[in-house]
């Protein structure tokens, strides 16, 4: 998944997958994976009843805004179903070309949580430009009543999920939905209220057009933040160059190149890089001392570090033949396909 430099000349992979105590807190759970699925499986009941039964009264009340909030609450209970099934399938061993094993299920699933939001609201948003030029008949008091149930039922579901660990981006996900749906019915129960008190049957399109809008800023969120990981963006918080510089500000390192910062699932960041050494330096301690600042100040328990030795003129050694980088001009190349800019210690260009 990332771009890793796998020759491993004094390199070493971290695997130890504790937390870190810096800024960046890593991973954190604050709550098992089972009771996670028990609080979702509560949740997705809740919603799937009351779903069923606000269709019902949706197309009885002649309400697009009650028919919108139960397709939102259709793409809950999707999301819902989604964040059980990637928990399972993300929990399962690494095994044959599944180095990672199946961790990034959970962003597929949040990925397909923010399609379906912008997708069925840009359907919604159709229907209620539609109702806008030529609206219909409303029954407001109906409506009215089955928007404060739906309030109460969201109130219920959004507390479960708040309960599950919101640090995956997958309970993430189906929390915006049911937080947006909980919003979503706030507005529905507005505009039935203006319908029963004036009679003004646009109020139901308008709350819809609500809905569409939280639709859209939650939908856009997921996809862009799962968009990030799969295209190996470095995680929110991270500065590389920043990194990258603080690594190379360390005793005995002369360059750090080929540095790669990623996430590999939600709040498990991994970095990668070529660290060189000053010539007699000791290359295993700078490897131990870099992997003990990504862990404590930054959270990355996931670091891989090639480390080898700057060649000397004249050295004998093959595997780098590189003058001490005193300048650029003077530096040669020494990767086959380096990637992204070199630090050294003191102020430089990126």
């Amino acid at each position: 998944m990332g771009d890793h430099d796998h020759g491993h000349d004094h390199g070493s992979q971290g695997h130890d997958h504790g937390h870190g105590a810096g800024g960046h807190a890593g991973h954190s759970h604050g709550v098992s994976a089972d009771a996670d699925r028990r609080w979702l499986a509560i949740a997705l009941t809740l919603i799937t009843v009351f779903m069923a039964a606000e269709v019902v009264v949706g197309v009885i009340a002649g309400s697009l805004a009650l028919i919108s909030d139960a397709a939102h609450m259709l793409t809950d209970a999707a999301s819902i179903v989604l964040a059980l099934v990637a928990m399972r399938l993300s929990a399962r061993p690494a095994r044959g070309g599944f180095t990672y094993g199946l961790k990034r299920t959970e962003i597929l699933s949040a990925q397909a949580n923010g399609l379906t939001l912008l997708l069925l609201g840009t359907w919604l948003a159709y229907e209620a430009v539609r109702r806008l030029i030529s609206p219909p008949g409303v029954e407001g008091g109906l409506m009215l009543a089955t928007a404060l149930t739906g309030i109460a039922v969201n109130v219920a579901a959004t507390w479960c999920i708040s309960k599950a660990n919101r640090s995956s981006l997958n309970v993430e996900g189906a929390y915006q939905h049911i937080l947006n749906d909980l919003f979503a019915f706030i507005g529905t129960a507005v505009a039935a209220l203006i319908v029963v008190l004036t009679g003004f049957a646009r109020a139901d399109a308008i709350a819809t057009l609500v809905v569409v809008a939280l639709m859209f800023k939650a939908g856009y969120g997921l996809v862009r933040d799962s968009g990030r990981i799969f295209l190996e963006a470095a995680p929110v918080g991270f500065d590389p160059d920043s990194i990258g510089d603080e690594l190379a500000g360390r005793p005995a390192v002369v360059e750090i190149h080929d540095l790669h910062l990623w996430t590999i699932t939600s709040g498990e960041p991994a970095l990668s890089a070529h660290v060189l050494v000053e010539p007699g330096g000791d290359c295993h301690a700078v490897r131990r001392d870099l992997q003990q600042l990504l862990r404590d100040r930054h959270g990355v328990t996931h670091a891989t570090l090639q480390v080898d030795h700057l060649g000397e003129d004249g050295d004998s050694e093959e595997l780098l033949q590189i003058a001490t980088p005193s300048s650029s001009a003077e530096a040669t190349e020494h990767c086959d396909d380096a990637h992204g800019p070199v630090h050294r210690p003191g102020p430089h260009e990126h």
